[in-house]
């Protein structure tokens, strides 16, 4: 792996953006000692992503870890076998420590490598805090290798959407205004043409929920923190919620979610995109128009043309 040339960096104007990359940072930052604890959701992607790579039927030599995190997915990608050298990298130099082996501080939205480097690169759970996810994936396309393969998950647009809801009531009754604490995340539709457009071959984009279940919304919030993944949007309340509005906060959670059993639910919306940087001997999709064949007389069916009723 070589040094890479001067990048120009690829982040939007200050006016338009979403996340304060630098507060994502500290987060990460404080999460990284005690992250074991609480990082369950890091763990169940990882696992899942894991069973996306083992279906690709070959080896990776050089593989990047992006947005490690303490290392848990490059652990189990070292357990599979399929891997001689990882590079883990983080926004957060605490996190890159924690994960160790060949570890470095890096930004998702400005790869310090060089292009035609990599053979995997994976993230779990990171690239959701990107303000230029378009220019990230172009960049990642670039420094993979000619057929090398990229998976990411990040979090999806319905996630936690109980503490959206929870958190909008709340300061509505209590200071009768509401500001935002749950960031905006990327859909399944944005994902796949944001995939397509950063030049993938054959990508693949696809969804799943985990739900969480909570003895109340503190436990939640405790987790959120944990992990590092607490509110750093741009325009985000800087001023301490006050305590009328925490208590409101998990009535009004409790009141709209709660179970039987009384326990809260947390939802959490998994995005899972994978595509190859294009190489030689890769499939390509005939254009349109080509077909020498009906599929009408394959399935033994008859054609309706379009407009007509059936």
């Amino acid at each position: 792996m070589s040094a890479a040339p001067p990048r120009t960096p690829t982040a939007a104007p200050d006016d338009i953006l979403v996340f304060d990359r630098r507060a994502v940072a500290r987060n990460r930052a404080r999460a990284a000692t005690g992250l074991a604890a609480h990082d369950f959701l890091f763990r169940e992607i990882a696992e899942r992503m894991i069973d996306r790579i083992e279906d690709v039927n070959r080896r990776f030599p050089l593989t990047l870890d992006l947005g490690c995190h303490d290392g848990v997915l490059g652990r189990l990608l070292g357990a599979t076998g399929r891997i001689d050298t990882l590079v883990s990298a983080d926004l957060s130099p605490a996190m890159a420590r924690r994960a160790g082996g060949l570890a470095l501080a890096a930004d998702e939205e400005w790869l310090p490598f060089a292009g035609g480097s990599f053979d995997l690169i994976a993230s779990a759970g990171s690239l959701h805090w990107v303000n230029d996810l378009p220019g990230s994936l172009v960049q990642i396309r670039d420094v993979l290798k000619p057929d090398g393969f990229f998976v990411a998950s990040l979090i999806g647009g319905g996630t936690l959407t109980e503490l959206r809801q929870a958190f909008l009531a709340a300061e509505a009754r209590v200071e009768g205004a509401a500001s935002l604490h749950v960031s905006p995340f990327v859909d399944l539709r944005d994902a796949a043409g944001l995939m397509q457009r950063a030049g993938f071959a054959m990508p693949v984009v696809d969804l799943e929920t985990i739900t969480v279940t909570y003895g109340d919304v503190f436990g939640l919030m405790r987790d959120l923190r944990g992990m590092g993944e607490q509110n750093a949007l741009a325009a985000r309340r800087r001023r301490p919620l006050r305590r009328e509005t925490i208590l409101a906060l998990a009535e009004e959670y409790r009141d709209r979610f709660a179970d039987a059993d009384g326990r809260i639910p947390a939802t959490f919306e998994i995005v899972t995109l994978s595509g190859w940087a294009p190489g030689e001997g890769q499939p390509v999709a005939k254009r349109r128009g080509s077909a020498t064949h009906r599929l009408a007389d394959a399935l033994g069916t008859v054609e309706v043309p379009a407009g007509e009723k059936p």
